[in-house]
């Protein structure tokens, strides 16, 4: 599984709106509704129910939120990086610049956590998240997304 498979250049944003997780989980779903054919409050939804069971902030100011949705063929992502980070409840209290929102099938099985895994090590990379934050400009940080995965994998 590749990155590029999950994002679309299109679903990759910057932000300069978002002032709450919750008001994040809106513009992730008017990206989704407009790069992937999603119903942006069912992404909402979905994201807000996922995040009830615990903080998708997985600490130095990234984010992964996740949810699975009935009405999705295969999983897809959206990437956005945020001009001010917002509290996000992440587990190192950090506040959240970078989000990778997944969404997957609801029969979606071992593919969700690939995809998971996938996106969790790319952004684990200090240097990826160095270089996406110096590259506020979406075309770069989908570059710099798929680049990393493919450097990662040789």
């Amino acid at each position: 599984m590749e990155l590029s498979s999950i994002l679309k250049p299109e679903a990759v944003r910057v932000l300069s709106a978002a002032s709450s997780k919750k008001r994040l989980f809106q513009e992730i779903g008017d990206v989704a509704e407009g790069a992937l054919g999603l119903d942006a409050q069912v992404v909402v939804d979905g994201l807000l129910e996922r995040e009830s069971l615990g903080p998708t902030g997985v600490g130095h100011g990234v984010a992964l939120p996740h949810a699975r949705l009935g009405d999705l063929a295969e999983v897809a992502g959206v990437f956005v990086m945020l001009e001010k980070p917002i509290d996000f409840g992440a587990v190192d209290r950090q506040p959240v610049d970078v989000a990778f929102a997944l969404f997957a099938p609801e029969e979606a099985g071992v593919d969700h956590l690939k995809a998971l895994a996938l996106v969790s090590r790319t952004l684990r990379n200090t240097s990826v998240c160095a270089k996406l934050r110096a590259n506020p400009d979406p075309v770069k940080l989908y570059a710099i997304l798929t680049e990393a995965q493919s450097v990662q994998a040789a």
